[in-house]
């Protein structure tokens, strides 16, 4: 083999990888570098001012999970992590069916439900702290002229998680419909033809045909979601004017509890990592419940699909028998006659 013939075997060989490269390079460096260091300071006691003062083991991780103020914001994390993905999902569904039909102006509305994903988060939470505002607020003022009391959406857990939410699903569900949206238009159309030739109306073709056909969007999305939302830190930060996450702590988080070990008043950068990476395994954990939750759901779907396309296969050949048979009674017939 020749000096040319060996350089062009390695040149086909190396060149897949050294296009990929600059990826894990970047990666590697703005990734994977912070994660292994994060967990490396969790394991020492390391103050803002002070630097590392040592190695402590679990000390961080123990102290942590004994503080009242993390089993807190877990709880809250959790509440506005469930109040903000299940409905956005939900609703980016729907909105992404509605704008695959046939509407008038179809790229204004695409771009119409994009536009809250493009206002900043800090924008978008400045505007609902002033909505949900306990005496000044929008929603309070329409609640009293239809008769009801005002609520409490900054003193009471469960409805600032309602109001937090809110922001949350404002800013991605448009964002999250137009995924969904994408997915949806590359589902074949003779999908639904032969439904439609079967008789499923389309409220059947929805959950036999395009559910089934989104299953991979749809676990991303999902995915997706589940990792944002439990590092939700924006919305709640903004809620008020004090970012402490309340009085009596009502809607802190855990990325907010992180921000207040490394950079309150305790500058523990030791705990904070060991917090984030708690968060991390966290997030680990759900998403890969997500996922096979997510994949059981969508298999379970496919079954009249299958069933819709068996069908469809057992009628084209019934009709080519049927035309064959006919082809050959002609043939029988005409060569009688002759």
């Amino acid at each position: 083999m020749s000096r040319r013939d060996r350089l062009g075997r390695l040149d086909f060989v190396l060149s897949p990888y050294l296009y990929i490269a600059p990826f894990f390079i970047v990666f590697a460096i703005t990734g994977l570098y912070p994660l292994l260091y994060t967990a490396w300071v969790s394991f020492h006691k390391w103050h803002l001012i002070g630097g590392d003062q040592g190695f402590n083991g679990m000390d961080n991780y123990v102290t942590v999970l004994q503080q009242p103020n993390f089993w807190i914001a877990l709880r809250n994390t959790f509440s506005i992590f469930l109040l903000s993905s299940v409905p956005q999902i939900m609703l980016a569904i729907l909105i992404a069916y509605v704008l695959d039909t046939n509407l008038r102006a179809k790229t204004f509305w695409r771009m119409g439900v994009l536009l809250p994903y493009v206002v900043a988060p800090v924008a978008v939470s400045i505007i609902f702290s002033k909505l949900f505002a306990d005496q000044s607020g929008m929603v309070n003022a329409i609640l009293g002229q239809i008769g009801l009391g005002p609520i409490g959406w900054h003193s009471s857990a469960f409805w600032s998680h309602i109001a937090i939410a809110n922001m949350v699903n404002f800013r991605w569900t448009g964002y999250n419909a137009l995924i969904i949206l994408a997915a949806m238009q590359a589902i074949p159309r003779e999908l639904y033809e032969a439904a439609t030739v079967d008789g499923a109306g389309r409220l059947r073709q929805f959950w036999s045909v395009t559910i089934p056909q989104l299953r991979s969007t749809i676990m991303f999305v999902v995915i997706n979601s589940t990792i944002g939302g439990l590092q939700i830190f924006d919305e709640p930060r903004m809620f008020d004017t004090m970012g402490n996450g309340g009085a009596d702590n009502q809607w802190l988080t855990l990325t907010m509890y992180l921000y207040q070990l490394g950079w309150g008043p305790q500058k523990s950068f030791g705990r904070a990592s060991a917090v984030a990476w708690i968060l991390f395994l966290i997030i680990l954990l759900f998403a890969s419940l997500s996922f096979l939750l997510t994949r059981r759901i969508a298999s379970s779907g496919t079954e009249p699909a299958r069933d819709t396309r068996r069908r469809r296969r057992g009628r084209a050949r019934a009709i080519n028998r049927t035309a064959a048979g006919h082809t050959t009674a002609g043939h029988t017939t005409e060569g009688a006659l002759s």
